[in-house]
């Protein structure tokens, strides 16, 4: 494999999704350290005025900072437009924005599966629409990360829609791959099993009660399993700078996807046990209610 360009961030200029919380804010303060100059976006404007004043006084540089909704095409069109002309073509740009809802499909409504795949499917594809192309007429070369997850390569309980999304990020990643190559543009697929972030306590599982003690003893053993999002940080930027496609966060995650791999009858009984656990721990209640009638 060619070795990319960004070998070191300094002076690199960096576009950043999800930036206000969780991996995206731990990969903003990471890669400002190293000597980029961001540029950072997030749902979140509160959070994202936040990470702002935090890097500057560490003495990071932020060259540009909006809040935009990524399952808004024209949003991010918009604010890609605006990056483009006042600040250039990037050299990384890293979609690491994402939601998580999770349901059986007796239980999830059609409106959040569609939520989920706008924002972490439909979102990034926008932001790759959008800065992509101007970092080949640039000509420098550079980076693309795409933040999918354990479910974009493994079967776990309950996450069909979240793994929609995230199984199709990591299909227009592994045909980038090879289509930005002649470009000298990398691509980094990263796949996060557990990351103690945020989403630990917002995330939805439909029919379930979250304030349920089975619910939060679950949760409690997720947090002790689970790496934190520095570490899941230093461990994109590693990818990066080494032009890693496959880059996982915890040692689990890897050897579960060799496991699928090269062991197929051994992650079938592991993936059927992972689900009678599941459904014994949070037994659903009630069905979604169907728009369509």
């Amino acid at each position: 494999m060619w070795r990319a360009p960004v070998r070191d961030l300094r002076g690199k200029k960096l576009f950043l999704t999800g930036a206000a919380s969780g991996i995206g804010r731990a990969t903003a303060v990471a890669a400002a350290a190293e000597g980029a100059v961001l540029h950072l976006t997030d749902v979140d404007q509160d959070g994202l005025v936040d990470v702002v004043a935090a890097i500057t006084a560490a003495g990071g540089e932020v060259a540009f900072a909006a809040p935009a909704d990524l399952a808004d095409h024209e949003a991010v069109r918009a604010m890609a437009a605006e990056l483009t002309a006042v600040h250039g073509a990037m050299d990384v740009v890293m979609n690491i924005a994402g939601i998580a809802s999770w349901g059986t499909i007796t239980a999830l409504p059609h409106r959040t599966w569609q939520r989920v795949v706008d924002v972490n499917l439909m979102g990034p594809i926008a932001v790759l629409e959008y800065l992509v192309p101007p970092m080949i007429e640039a000509g420098r070369g550079g980076h693309v990360v795409n933040v999918s997850s354990a479910a974009g390569i493994i079967g776990m309980p309950w996450h069909a829609a979240y793994s929609a999304s995230k199984f199709g990020l990591r299909g227009v990643s592994e045909v980038l791959r090879f289509d930005l190559a002649p470009h000298r543009i990398g691509v980094s697929l990263v796949c996060p099993g557990g990351v103690d972030t945020g989403l630990t306590e917002t995330v939805s599982i439909a029919g379930v009660d979250n304030a349920s003690p089975q619910f939060r003893r679950l949760q409690r053993h997720f947090k002790k399993r689970a790496v934190t999002p520095e570490q899941a940080a230093a461990a994109i930027l590693r990818g990066v700078r080494r032009n890693r496609y496959w880059v996982y966060t915890s040692p689990d995650i890897r050897v579960a996807h060799l496991a699928q791999r090269y062991f197929p009858p051994g992650y079938t009984a592991a993936m059927t046990v992972m689900n009678r656990v599941a459904n014994r721990a949070l037994p659903q209640v009630g069905r979604a209610v169907r728009e369509d009638g």
